[in-house]
């Protein structure tokens, strides 16, 4: 199955076309559209967060590329070789992603971070197109609670039957693993609440179920 993302002036959120438009008045030099996937579709691993941050990936168009969150993501990935090449925040930095693709349960930048119910709904479509086009698919790493519940909600498999916790690994009724994470955001790591060490137990955790 083809993976089609959604298009650059994609419509069907009338709150985040409004606010993508604003920003495209504001700094007509960024990307200020749905930020397309990182990785290859063949990846084991796909990371999934929960939407564009405004100066991060809102401006450079590649997901985690230029804002907190990515300033730990990348190197991490690297240590555990699934990236390689040097991360500077910029998507021609020519970093490089192994065996691993990262997206977003909502594809545009939402206003204060925080994507509404009927958005996520409206952009589930994508993602679930998306993991059917991973034939390679073997675990999904969520970041944050948000990303956790629209995995389970593509998947139509119940919340609560697996609860969010920080290093859990639920096996899906499909086969796919999905591991949770908090999500690698300044706020996180600056409260303690996600350290550099907890965020690489939870990649040196799932890496053996990649090969």
């Amino acid at each position: 199955m083809t993976f089609t993302p959604p298009e650059a002036t994609c419509q069907l959120c009338s709150r985040l076309v409004e606010f993508r438009n604003d920003n495209q008045r504001q700094w007509p030099d960024w990307h200020n559209a749905p930020v397309p996937s990182f990785g290859s579709l063949d990846a084991s691993l796909l990371v999934v967060g929960l939407a564009p941050g405004l100066r991060g990936a809102n401006c450079t168009g590649r997901p985690f590329t230029g804002d907190y969150a990515g300033d730990l993501l990348y190197p991490s990935l690297k240590v555990f070789g699934l990236a390689g090449g040097d991360y500077q925040r910029r998507p021609d930095d020519g970093f490089m992603l192994k065996n691993t693709r990262i997206t977003n349960a909502v594809r545009c930048v939402p206003p204060e971070n925080k994507p509404t119910p009927a958005e996520q709904n409206t952009c589930r479509p994508f993602l679930i197109d998306e993991l059917q086009a991973m034939p390679n698919l073997r675990v999904i790493l969520a970041l944050g609670l948000i990303a956790h519940n629209a995995v389970l909600s593509t998947m139509k498999e119940r919340k609560v039957s697996f609860p969010f916790s920080h290093g859990a690994q639920h096996h899906l009724g499909c086969g796919i693993v999905l591991a949770d994470s908090y999500h690698c955001s300044r706020y996180n790591v600056n409260t303690g609440r996600l350290t550099e060490e907890m965020f690489h137990q939870v990649l040196r955790n799932i890496s053996p179920l990649l090969l």
